[in-house]
């Protein structure tokens, strides 16, 4: 069966509906399962629609790669852990930055053999290129950072952003040069600096800003998607593309905004991680630095006899696992007539979201979770914070050190509570490698260990009636 230009038209239009109501869904987890729902139908529209246009003469290599795709995404669905989402995401960024990269080259070549190129497909396939490239090798760098096989670290040198600026000006020029003439060696030229424009625009991001790089990748790899449109005449590729990249760049200026960072800073500046620690045990360290240490028992004393427990999970509960334990956690307390909500700060973790996907997996109530600017003002009136493996987003440095990288970015309120118990590992710094001003204040002690065995071990003495 074949469609007509018109019902596939009709076709694509229902397509980019759903994507809208998807991306609408996609902002709040009451209504995430939804959204991704509208988004499934909507693609199995868009892909049948164009399954069945005129365009299509042959469907082996396409039901090959569908297979195939299908196996791999399969495999990685049921594989992925939560902890290695972002570096998931990252690496499907890139496949949609290469996709474009070779789509634009195999157009070329054809409408070359056909002599059917003209200045306005060649303007498309150079912008097409130039964004699918910096998407992939930027995605690649972010993908390796993430799983830690680069180091956190940004890397920095002298004369970087000028050297930066030199290679996007002879890109651009190449980029015109083949627009022009239709060059191979232009085209040649073009995707290799634009490959490295990719490594050297991210290299130098680390720490905290990551999960904005991720965001802006995301932006990058929805105006890969449309420049791939226009070279294919795909009109509903044109708009999830341009849906894409306009809410990656949105959300990217609405997380710079929460930690106070202009966008133009983040991109192209970037602070980053040290891997701190040292050959000590984590209560040692923190008894040199006049950090107190508390017990399992300590924190569940506290927390039986509250009216308030604010939950503040980070990384560290990602990495654990322990967002199923915290749930539990919250039960118990909640039988022993204890509120319990969560605080979530925009950028906890290492990708948007991070923390509000984590709490709804475990099926901890929407109404307990509460973001940044709404909770703030309740930590002066809660008896206990616990801090699960969150660091920078509750550090005070960012308020009272004007020398910290971090300075004037918004955090969680933790320490206005009556006592804060710190979950930690040991005594590194968080992603950003800023030491936390948190451990040193009077109310705050910190519990050492693995995350998901702390909190277990809480459950433990609450099961078996507290003091």
């Amino acid at each position: 069966m074949e469609l007509s230009v018109n019902h596939q038209a009709l076709a694509y239009l229902a397509s980019a509906i759903l994507f809208i109501f998807a991306l609408k869904g996609l902002t709040h987890p009451a209504t995430a399962r939804r959204g991704n729902l509208y988004g499934m139908v909507g693609m199995a529209i868009a892909i049948g629609a164009t399954l069945m246009g005129a365009e299509v003469q042959s469907y082996g290599f396409i039901i090959a790669g569908v297979l195939a795709g299908a196996v791999i995404g399969g495999i990685l669905a049921a594989r992925i852990q939560m902890t290695a989402m972002p570096q998931l995401v990252a690496a499907l960024h890139s496949f949609v930055g290469m996709a474009a990269v070779l789509v634009a080259i195999g157009t070329f070549l054809n409408k070359a053999a056909a002599n059917a190129l003209n200045p306005v497909l060649m303007g498309e396939l150079s912008a097409g290129i130039i964004i699918g490239a910096i998407t992939f090798t930027g995605s690649v760098i972010a993908f390796g950072k993430l799983q830690g096989l680069i180091s956190g670290q940004p890397v920095k040198f002298a004369g970087q952003h000028a050297l930066n600026a030199a290679i996007a000006l002879a890109t651009i020029a190449l980029g015109v040069h083949f627009a022009l003439t239709g060059s191979v060696w232009s085209l040649t030229l073009m995707t290799l600096l634009a490959f490295v424009i990719g490594v050297t625009l991210i290299i130098p991001i680390g720490g905290a800003d990551m999960p904005v790089i991720i965001s802006m990748l995301n932006s990058y790899s929805g105006w890969a998607a449309a420049a791939t449109g226009f070279t294919l005449g795909n009109n509903l590729l044109i708009i999830v593309g341009a849906l894409v990249g306009f809410s990656g760049a949105i959300l990217s200026f609405i997380m710079c905004k929460a930690m106070n960072r202009s966008i133009f800073n983040v991109v192209f500046g970037g602070f980053g991680s040290g891997d701190g620690g040292g050959g000590d045990s984590a209560g040692a360290q923190a008894a040199a630095k006049g950090v107190k240490s508390a017990s399992v028992e300590d924190a569940v004393y506290w927390m039986e006899d509250a009216n308030k427990v604010i939950i503040v999970p980070g990384y560290g509960m990602a990495v654990s696992q322990a967002q199923h334990s915290v749930k539990e956690l919250m039960e118990l307390l909640n039988a022993r007539g204890v509120e319990v909500k969560f605080a979530i700060h925009p950028v906890a973790g290492r990708m948007p979201g991070h923390m509000n996907v984590l709490l709804a997996e475990a099926d901890i109530p929407y109404d307990a979770v509460q973001e940044m600017d709404e909770i703030n003002p309740e930590f002066a009136t809660a008896d206990v914070c616990l801090v699960v493996g969150a660091n920078d987003v509750v550090n005070p440095a960012a308020k009272t050190d004007k020398s910290s990288p971090i300075y004037g970015m918004p955090i969680l309120e933790a320490g206005k509570a009556r006592q804060v118990y710190f979950l930690k590992r040991s005594m590194r710094p968080g992603y950003s490698g800023v030491d936390n001003l948190l451990f040193y204040q009077d109310n705050t002690s910190l519990v050492f260990g693995d995350a998901k065995d702390t909190i277990e071990g809480m459950c433990t003495a609450l099961k078996g009636g507290g003091h």
